[in-house]
């Protein structure tokens, strides 16, 4: 029994020393890939901040890597949460949108910060959770951000 948990333990040991060397793609465009959003939405100081420091990392093509997403397997875990954040709301992809999108894409963000579900609980764990007063400031931006696209 002993020689079977040794024996597993090195594989899982090896395993993990493999993983280290195959590592995901990155996500990191730089500010460029955000800049046509913050030209068409002219967020305040306030607001981009917030976004930086609580949207972009996961729904943008700029995501700011702190110094465990280097080791595996929370590297694949953190491309696994980029990758879904961005399935559902990239803003590197604004151009692309439609307002019809535009406008659909605030209001899911609406309805998701004010459910609390944004930002991922995993997210809050290590960055820190969203203040009332941001969301509120969030919240308030993103509804009169929604009367640009709504009527156009």
């Amino acid at each position: 029994m002993k020689n079977i948990l040794k024996k597993v333990g090195l594989l899982l040991l090896l395993a993990f020393v493999i993983m280290q060397f195959i590592r995901p793609d990155k996500n990191e465009l730089g500010y460029e890939s955000v800049a046509y959003f913050e030209n068409d939405t002219k967020p305040t100081e306030e607001i981009q901040q917030i976004l930086r420091s609580n949207c972009y990392d996961c729904h943008s093509n700029q995501t700011v890597y702190p110094w465990y997403a280097e080791i595996a397997p929370v590297s694949y875990w953190l491309a696994d949460h980029v990758e879904e954040g961005k399935e559902h709301f990239n803003v590197s992809d604004w151009e692309q949108y439609s307002n019809k999108k535009k406008d659909h894409k605030l209001d899911e963000l609406i309805e998701e910060v004010e459910k609390g579900e944004m930002p991922l609980s995993s997210y809050t764990w290590v960055h820190g959770d969203l203040e009332k007063e941001e969301m509120e400031v969030l919240i308030n931006w993103t509804r009169e951000l929604r009367k640009k696209y709504a009527t156009n």
